[in-house]
């Protein structure tokens, strides 16, 4: 059975501390701010104010989770901005709103093998380009990004590319090339608009072994719940294997009905 490694979108080494007690895998600093705000400025969306000393804060006082930074799209500054991230303590780096395998080439070549290489695919241009960008060595892990992707293929709604079966075809491609993956991001089990309780089954049918933890997640319970609400859905996702097919067949229709039911009110 595969593990589920959450990760939580965190600066403050507090906070940073008092997840990682709670069993989260990993911190995701996010540099990111290039082009950003013309992108999401619009939706209720996090645009991070994190600095690169807010990885240095967090490598010091973390015993067990690893870190993820999420850096710039490739561009002139990249080379330095990914020695920064990754002489400051980070354990994986994340490269977002990449389009081909020629920007990939570059950030695996500027990691240059001395922390984990986390693509973020999220452009449209990225899955239409994926098997070239799959062939790349250097590729150690992959995480679906569901916001701006549906934002690029001009969706109502993030979710509507697990009921298209878009995210199936995409996961249909890197299968073959055993590098592990993940989706999206997790409300609580009986929060957000659709329920994490059927999205967190959605990923587990998919595959996914990664999660943000969304900030819904972290917005709508208080910390002395925390750890509770973050075992319901790591029992979720465990739980989904040992299920009968006609179980999972329902599961799969309801959270299907209820993405329409939402796209059908925005």
């Amino acid at each position: 059975m595969k593990k589920l490694k959450t990760m939580i979108i965190e600066n403050n080494p507090e906070r940073a501390l008092f997840y990682e007690a709670c069993g989260v895998d990993r911190i995701f600093i996010d540099l990111e701010i290039m082009g950003k705000k013309e992108r999401q400025g619009h939706l209720d969306t996090f645009i991070s104010k994190h600095k690169l000393d807010d990885l240095e804060k967090i490598r010091s006082c973390i015993q067990k989770a690893e870190i993820l930074t999420r850096v710039n799209p490739i561009n002139s500054s990249s080379k330095n901005e990914i020695n920064d991230v990754i002489n400051s303590g980070t354990d994986v780096v994340m490269l977002p709103m990449f389009k081909n395998n020629n920007e990939v080439k570059k950030f695996v070549g500027y990691v240059d093998g001395r922390a984990k290489v986390n693509l973020l695919f999220e452009t449209p241009q990225s899955v239409q380009n994926i098997e070239s960008i799959l062939s790349l060595e250097g590729i150690d892990e992959i995480h679906i990004g569901l916001n701006d992707l549906h934002l690029g293929m001009k969706l109502k709604f993030m979710f509507q590319l697990l009921e298209s079966g878009f995210i199936d075809s995409i996961v249909k491609k890197i299968r073959p090339h055993s590098i592990p993956f993940g989706i999206g991001g997790v409300a609580t089990i009986d929060g957000g608009a659709v329920s994490g309780n059927l999205i967190i089954q959605e990923y587990a049918r998919l595959g996914s072994e990664f999660v943000i933890l969304s900030r819904a997640f972290k917005k709508s319970i208080k910390d002395c719940n925390f750890k509770e609400e973050l075992k319901k859905i790591i029992h979720k996702y465990n739980q989904y294997p040992l299920l009968r097919s006609d179980q999972r067949n329902l599961i799969q229709n309801e959270l299907y009905d209820k993405i329409n039911i939402v796209v059908r009110h925005l």
